[in-house]
């Protein structure tokens, strides 16, 4: 199938700065590219992958990279590099606060919707959640062997891998499975998914996290949250009342 060609005047997105850094990295061919946003950027990034072979065309055309042909054998093959002009934009766009996160959640969408399903429907997306977080554990688990057997590919950039690693592992991750598992709870306990008695507790906890997380006055801002997180985790195990 052909592809579209790039349009020049199109200006920058995320995808496109997230590409420029890889290239920041090392130099890439669009394969070896698509392999390390599997690695690293699939997490929190995944749309690159749709844009693989436009975003480095795009990234030439405004001069932030350039193209070199290689051969491997008599098959040919683009290799890309990231030019200055494109390391100082990078720069530049590194410096600007990111925005917020943005959740695109299949699952978590027909959880949010189940009442217009059944209980057995809803369970299912619930254990499916469940399962793709023990999946992303397992995955994890083989790359920070990796990490701390070999250094991984880039050993030089073992302390920010940490700072993803501490994010999408121990939070983000923990906290999928963590949910899963008290939501399953949960539901197992309804007769059906309408007219089901809430559980005011969940509001009830969530007011005191939140508010114990803005309490300025706090001696230790750290200190209360993780109490009040503790305690939340602990009830939660229990049926409410």
């Amino acid at each position: 199938m052909a592809r579209r060609p790039v349009d020049h005047g199109k200006q920058l997105t995320t995808t496109s700065y997230a590409i420029l850094g890889l290239l920041a990295i090392g130099e890439w061919t669009t394969y070896e590219l698509a392999q390390q946003m599997q690695r690293s950027l699939r997490n929190f990034w995944p749309r690159a992958e749709r844009r693989i072979y436009d975003e480095p065309k795009l990234l030439v055309a405004h001069g932030l990279a350039h193209a070199r042909t290689e051969h491997t054998g008599r098959r040919p093959r683009t290799v890309y590099a990231i030019t200055p002009k494109g390391r100082a934009v990078l720069r530049a766009w590194l410096a600007q606060p990111g925005a917020g996160p943005s959740l695109e959640f299949e699952a978590l969408l027909k959880v949010f919707l189940a009442d217009h399903g059944d209980k057995q429907a809803l369970l299912a997306n619930i254990r499916g959640i469940q399962a793709w977080a023990e999946q992303e554990h397992r995955r994890g688990i083989q790359l920070v062997r990796d990490y701390l057997q070999t250094g991984g590919p880039f050993p030089d950039r073992l302390h920010i891998i940490a700072l993803m690693v501490r994010f999408l592992g121990f939070e983000w991750g923990a906290a999928v499975h963590r949910w899963a598992t008290w939501a399953e709870q949960e539901v197992e306990r309804w007769p059906h998914v309408r007219d089901v008695e809430p559980n005011r507790g969940v509001f009830e906890d969530y007011l005191r996290l939140a508010e114990a997380q803005l309490q300025e006055e706090a001696p230790d801002p750290g200190a209360i949250p993780w109490r009040v997180r503790r305690e939340v985790e602990d009830r939660e195990v229990r049926p409410h009342e």
